[in-house]
């Protein structure tokens, strides 16, 4: 029997990875509180990181839009 594929939603990885970057808790107790692999916690968190000056780009736009 193959096992099926949980699916995160991304409001969930959000609050984790901040959570994680507030380093209130190791990666392996917030990963264990939530029932998942510490691997895929850090993994959220590399591509947060990767994509985070997309919030400062919209952030940006939306200032503009503003004046």
């Amino acid at each position: 029997m193959s096992r099926k594929k949980t699916v995160y939603t991304t409001e969930l990885k959000t609050r984790l990875v901040l959570k994680l970057l507030k380093g209130e808790k190791t990666v392996n107790e917030i990963a264990s509180e939530n029932n998942i692999i510490p691997k895929n916690l850090k993994n959220w968190k590399d591509k947060f990181l990767e994509n985070v000056e997309l919030a400062m780009e919209a952030a940006r736009i939306k200032l503009t839009k503003n004046f």
